[in-house]
């Protein structure tokens, strides 16, 4: 069930790793050109001062990096996180869940998080 706050550490399902892309997020009526911040196989967290409605189905394009292809998926925003006029909110934005995906993706999707996890560890020490 969407929600309007976005989920504790411990709700989470999938491990999320940090990431600077640039993701197209295009509704019936909306193109949003924005950043993801992080990812996991569940889904993604875009940067946004003006994040579309808890329950909104979009189309997501999105590529890891420079001469890797484009994921082209469907999701459905879970939570936003609000700008506080007057509060300490320095990530707005919205949690969008991946919906519908086909085997291909997931299987491209996973590679690249693991790649993503491979690189961030720490490296070995003798």
């Amino acid at each position: 069930m969407p929600r309007s706050e976005p989920p504790s550490a411990e709700q989470r399902a999938a491990e999320r790793y940090e990431v600077a892309w640039q993701v197209d997020c295009e509704t019936e009526d909306t193109f949003l050109f924005a950043s993801i911040t992080n990812i996991s196989q569940m889904g993604i967290f875009v940067r946004s001062d003006s994040p579309l409605a808890v329950g909104t189905f979009v189309n997501l394009s999105f590529a890891p990096g420079r001469g890797t292809e484009s994921f082209f998926m469907r999701g459905q925003v879970r939570w936003v996180n609000r700008i506080k006029v007057f509060g300490e909110n320095i990530n707005p934005g919205m949690g969008i869940m991946f919906i519908d995906m086909n085997r291909d993706d997931r299987e491209r999707l996973v590679a690249a998080i693991r790649t993503i996890a491979y690189l961030r560890r720490d490296p070995p020490t003798n």
